[in-house]
């Protein structure tokens, strides 16, 4: 039932994010006069519908996506003075003119989306993804400062029973007693202050026990009171970064503690930080995508597991939301859950963002591309004393976006089919 509602909960938010890019697309369109004649969530055969006023709602089949249909999209032929084409491309160019073309109503050119000023035609475009993008602050919102991150704290987890040293994790025969054990710590203290240094974070108290050596005392809170405790700390050797990043091997304070993680709520204003960092991975991922995606084949035909961290279609994002809902252990609450969910949730967001980004048609990047080059011809035309009055034939990019549409369909593809026969695991 768990892994059924976290499925539900990631179809509801994906359709709601696509929906909502859709709006952030057409709200200013009609505020600019633009006749939008279709808006509709999901591509492929259309389950439901409905006109109102101008404009036909509705739902498709393959909620891959969604789209709205911007009346007059390309310039018409007199427009850019178009001539007759001699190429494959120019007559893709030419049928794009002309189907946009018979959109428009008699006498209603003035409503085209090429008769827009370049100010609009982005603000038009960017509203989409930007819409994806406060969605991802929202929900990150919710996480961040409404239910808490996963932290590591400075209430203790577990105590080691002897001293572990290099890549030791248990326990060689005559191994020396862990200091803090032998001081007396237990799983549930938490540590108010370190050998005189006060602290409040896994972070502070880790440096205070590896700047430490020798008895200390240790101020701890156990069951409500408070307590003082002396850890003779001994000293092991751990490789550590230097001030150029790079790894070296120091001698450093051992105690033997573990860390607690609990839901600690942030400020609010880390949720632009956090949010931003996501969009700086992400754009990274979506730089190598075609490598990605051909590491997951690769990886799916020749019977390899997939890693937690390769590239994922809805349907994985749905099946990562249904494990997440169902994962026990670990101190993995409700709670914890939700949080992990909301952040896979707003990670799509700004992974749709990034994405419609990309400077290519049909995404909205290429039509920002397309009217910030309109802008820079009209601009150079001012300097140089002409009025240009043609705007740009954005349509000679229709045959570029066939083969982005291809080259992202079969991508498509490969990553659902992956996602099926071998999906990613959370453990």
């Amino acid at each position: 039932m768990a892994y059924a509602v976290g499925v539900i909960i990631a179809v509801v938010v994906i359709l709601a994010s696509i929906a909502l890019h859709e709006v952030g697309h057409m709200v200013p369109a009609k505020k600019f006069g633009v006749r939008v004649s279709q808006y509709m969530v999901g591509f492929g055969p259309t389950v439901w519908s409905k006109t109102k006023g101008e404009t036909e709602y509705g739902l498709k089949w393959i909620p891959l996506g969604g789209y709205v249909r911007l009346v007059g999209m390309y310039p018409t032929d007199e427009a850019v003075g178009a001539k007759k084409p001699t190429t494959w491309a120019g007559r893709a160019a030419a049928d794009a003119r002309a189907a946009s073309a018979e959109e428009i109503h008699p006498g209603e050119d003035g409503r085209a989306f090429y008769r827009l000023s370049v100010p609009k035609k982005l603000v038009v475009m960017f509203s989409g993804p930007v819409t994806n993008l406060v969605i991802a602050v929202v929900l990150m919102g919710i996480a961040m400062v409404g239910i808490g991150f996963p932290t590591m704290t400075s209430t203790v987890s577990t105590v080691s029973d002897c001293v572990l040293t290099g890549t030791q994790t248990t326990c060689a025969h005559g191994a020396a007693q862990a200091p803090a054990r032998a001081a007396g710590l237990r799983a549930g203290d938490r540590i108010v202050s370190w050998d005189g240094h006060q602290v409040s974070t896994w972070d502070q108290t880790s440096a205070a026990i590896w700047g430490s050596s020798g008895k200390v005392p240790v101020v701890i809170e156990r069951d409500g009171h408070r307590s003082t405790l002396t850890v003779d700390v001994a000293q092991v050797e751990r490789q550590v970064a230097d001030a150029n990043g790079n790894p070296v091997t120091r001698r450093v304070g051992y105690a033997g503690i573990t860390p607690a993680q609990a839901l600690v709520r942030q400020p609010v204003w880390d949720v632009p930080s956090q949010v931003g960092s996501m969009a700086w991975q992400t754009a990274g991922v979506v730089l190598e995508l075609p490598k990605r995606v051909w590491d997951v084949a690769a990886q799916t035909f020749s019977g390899q597991q997939r890693g937690t961290n390769t590239v994922m279609s809805i349907v994985g994002i749905g099946r990562v939301a249904g494990e997440t809902a169902t994962v026990e252990g670990q101190g993995i609450d409700t709670a914890t859950r939700a949080v992990v969910l909301l952040n896979i949730l707003a990670a799509l967001n700004v992974s749709l963002f990034v994405f419609n980004m990309i400077p290519l048609p049909p995404l909205d990047g290429g039509h920002i591309v397309a009217a910030l080059w309109e802008g820079a011809r009209r601009q150079v035309s001012r300097w140089r004393g002409k009025v240009r009055t043609r705007p740009a034939d954005s349509a000679r990019l229709v045959p570029v976006g066939y083969a982005v549409f291809v080259l992202f369909a079969v991508m498509g593809v490969l990553l659902v089919w992956a996602d099926i026969v071998n999906p990613v695991r959370l453990a």
